[in-house]
């Protein structure tokens, strides 16, 4: 499942076709993807590299973070990820946690989360930051690059930039 959205998401970055928007055929493979992946959590539970080993469970964590159109999956998901405790890729809990925080419009963690520039998201707490990552075995950021992070208040400037972007999450319920 992992190998064939990686697969469709590089043949569409290939023909420019996955900006603008969530093109449908990503938004087919992940809603399948997240559906697949609640039968075998019903079946398993959570998917940990004890139970199905590290690519496995990466995989897993991968469908997790592109189910963008299902924002109760992925939040269930996190609560899942943070119960298994040592059990899974804590780097994975960071970028799931940070995500879900950037789909609605909060201040992330860790810092895993770009904008459409290229600028780190806004972070809870720019003096811990680094403190955060290392938890998550998450390399160190530079004090440039935590000073250059745009400040909390500026969310609403930033999320406003695209308006397709806001009435998608809206509509899915991020928002």
């Amino acid at each position: 499942m992992a190998d064939k959205d990686l697969s469709v998401r590089g043949k569409l970055l290939e023909a420019g076709e996955l900006s603008g928007g969530y093109h449908p055929e990503m938004e087919r493979i992940h809603r399948a993807n997240a559906q697949r992946l609640r039968e075998i959590i019903l079946e398993i539970g959570y998917p940990t590299i004890p139970k199905v080993g590290e690519k496995a469970s990466e995989a897993a964590w991968l469908i997790i973070q592109h189910a963008i159109g299902e924002p109760e999956f992925m939040k269930e998901c996190c609560i899942m990820m943070e119960e298994s405790g040592g059990d899974i890729n804590p780097a994975n809990k960071a970028y799931l946690y940070d995500r879900i925080q950037v789909f609605q419009s909060k201040p992330q963690k860790y810092g895993t989360q770009l904008t459409a520039e290229r600028a780190i998201y806004p972070v809870e707490n720019k003096d811990n930051l680094n403190e955060e990552r290392k938890k998550v075995h998450l390399p160190a950021l530079s004090k440039e690059e935590i000073s250059n992070i745009p400040e909390p208040e500026e969310i609403p400037e930033i999320d406003s930039k695209d308006a397709g972007y806001v009435v998608w999450r809206k509509k899915v319920g991020w928002i």
